[in-house]
């Protein structure tokens, strides 16, 4: 975060939780939100790589604390839950971010790898928000950033389930905030587009693919996790007080640029 008065979001303070903060869109988020002045819970499986995250924000002199979690299962949750907690102090904000992707078109992916996605990139999301939501309910605020994706929004073929995934992160996050919305909780979605990460940096060394991808957007580049941890911010923070169940798309327009896609002679500019 850049602002000369990296406070005015109103984290300063407030503890937040980041799941998958070991590298990527999680690490960019764990990153703003200390900025911020938040006391920041880094929750990944992925141990050594949180905290080398968690390490890296400490040294800028901000609270943090980094606790191995496997989403995906309800005891680990609830531990991460209760040493955050015991740790920081009650969670204000909870970033579910953690997910994964198995290739294997609908035909003949395999259930192990279907359940293994929704396990993660679903159920964990229920579970994070069960139980990091508990501290709020009692105090009457706080915050859900959902991140999901474009995927959810528009199939992604051969990828098993993780349209399917995504597709019930944004009704569920809807659901969550109808639900909760009484009790003081918001809750909003992300869905990040084409976002340069460690998985996918390999295909941007291969020529010419950076441009073809950001042909297709209308911002004509390819986003970086800093772009959907800036989004992640606002919707953590009280300055989106009236900002619940919302679904926000950080992919540079491209959602937006079907008909430029379609063959039109004498119309076509894409460049």
């Amino acid at each position: 975060m850049t602002d000369s008065n990296p406070h005015w979001l109103g984290l300063a303070g407030e503890v937040c939780a980041v799941t998958g903060a070991a590298s990527g869109i999680g690490a960019a988020i764990a990153r703003s939100l200390a900025a911020a002045g938040a006391r920041v819970a880094l929750l990944d499986r992925d141990s050594a790589g949180c905290e080398r995250v968690a390490a890296e924000i400490g040294a800028q002199g901000a609270s943090v604390l980094a606790v191995t979690c496997d989403i995906a299962s309800e005891a680990s949750v609830a531990a991460a839950a209760a040493r955050v907690q015991a740790q920081l102090g009650p969670c204000y904000a909870l970033i579910n971010n953690a997910g994964l992707l198995r290739s294997g078109a609908l035909v003949d992916v395999s259930l192990d790898d279907w359940n293994t996605v929704l396990a993660i990139n679903l159920t964990g999301y229920l579970l994070c928000a069960r139980a990091f939501s508990k501290p709020m309910r009692e105090a009457g605020r706080g915050s859900i950033v959902n991140v999901a994706s474009i995927s959810g929004l528009t199939p992604q073929t051969g990828s098993g389930a993780y349209s399917a995934s995504k597709a019930g992160v944004l009704l569920m996050s809807r659901q969550m905030a109808v639900e909760w919305g009484p009790q003081g909780i918001r809750s909003n979605a992300i869905c990040p587009g084409m976002i340069r990460t460690a998985l996918s940096a390999k295909f941007y060394e291969e020529p010419g693919f950076e441009q073809k991808r950001a042909a297709v957007t209308a911002s004509r580049r390819v986003g970086e996790p800093q772009d959907i941890a800036d989004v992640a911010l606002f919707l953590a923070s009280p300055r989106s007080a009236y900002v619940n169940a919302a679904e926000i798309a950080v992919d540079g327009g491209m959602t937006s640029m079907l008909m430029d896609m379609v063959p039109r002679p004498g119309f076509n500019k894409i460049a």
